[in-house]
């Protein structure tokens, strides 16, 4: 089991009590007399905030790379600082080991840790922002989640039609409906419960593949809807065929089953034109999809 960052919390203290015995032990105390209280409260204080901010990286953060780089790098911080304090009450030149390499090396090194830190989180807050703006705007308006999907719905979709034709007449605009194949059947062998976990995936690796302006949401059951503004007709085809594709490239595990469940999906695209029945259209061309798929299956019922 991988070690939680909050369990290494201790090990900061645990740090400076180890330097200050060394410093203790091998170094002869200066006079009280001599002590410079200003700068044993500036690089003492130091000492402690980059400790503080160390102890609340390793508390509120998971695991992880970045977690690590920027709690390592605030904790060497604060053993330099710490050790440049100390420096101030012991006479590190008469030291029997090298004291003064520990605050002119920790310090550097712990910044460039922090550096690199601070890189890798920035390109983690990019990835999480791309996934944000997928659904800005349900965030920004505060519409209520699909309780399964934390998708909007239907009616939210009819609504960002309209206004991304109001806001650009000129430019095309694309909307695809997509349906998970044989959910019916999914539903009836998996139960209900599993089937939410199959469309929360679904939903889950569909976001993952969309470009940032495009909009998804659930139109109903296992059916998304896929708002393309400025994409034409073919390239619209193209992304939905591709997310069909990755869907139909997840391998899904139902609690209980030996196998993995291979899903598939079909989609229908068409151009927002003003169409107001475009989603019902749209649902409909599913619906024959289904059943000329279904008379394929049981050409003898057909």
């Amino acid at each position: 089991m991988p070690t939680s960052p909050r369990s290494l919390q201790p090990m900061l203290a645990l740090a400076a009590t180890v330097l200050l015995a060394l410093f203790a032990t091998f170094a002869p105390p200066k006079p009280v007399e001599s002590w410079q209280w200003l700068d044993i409260a500036g690089e003492g204080g130091t000492a402690l905030m980059a400790g503080l901010w160390a102890w609340l990286v390793l508390g509120s953060r998971p695991g992880g790379r970045v977690t690590m780089w920027l709690a390592g790098g605030l904790a060497a911080i604060m053993l330099g600082a710490f050790a440049d304090c100390l420096d101030e009450l012991f006479v590190v030149s008469q030291a029997a080991l090298p004291l003064g390499w520990i605050e002119s090396t920790l310090a550097p090194a712990g910044m460039l840790a922090l550096t690199w830190g601070l890189v890798l989180w920035r390109q983690e807050q990019a990835s999480l922002t791309e996934q944000l703006e997928r659904r800005e705007r349900v965030f920004r308006d505060h519409r209520a989640y699909d309780r399964i999907t934390q998708l909007a719905d239907a009616a939210y979709v009819r609504r960002q039609i309209e206004l991304e034709r109001g806001a650009q007449p000129q430019q095309p605009c694309a909307v695809a409906m997509l349906e998970l194949a044989h959910w019916d059947q999914l539903e009836r062998e998996q139960g209900r419960a599993e089937a939410d976990r199959v469309l929360q995936a679904v939903a889950h690796q569909m976001l993952l593949n969309l470009p940032p302006r495009d909009l998804l949401c659930r139109y109903a059951g296992a059916r998304f809807v896929l708002l393309m503004p400025a994409a034409e007709l073919g390239p619209a085809r193209r992304r939905a065929h591709h997310l069909a594709a990755m869907v139909e490239a997840m391998r899904f595990h139902a609690r209980g089953a030996e196998q993995p469940l291979a899903l598939s999906m079909r989609s229908v695209v068409a151009l927002a034109d003003g169409d107001a029945q475009l989603l019902t259209r749209l649902n409909r061309e599913l619906e024959a999809q289904d059943l000329a798929a279904a008379r394929a299956a049981h050409p003898a019922a057909g």
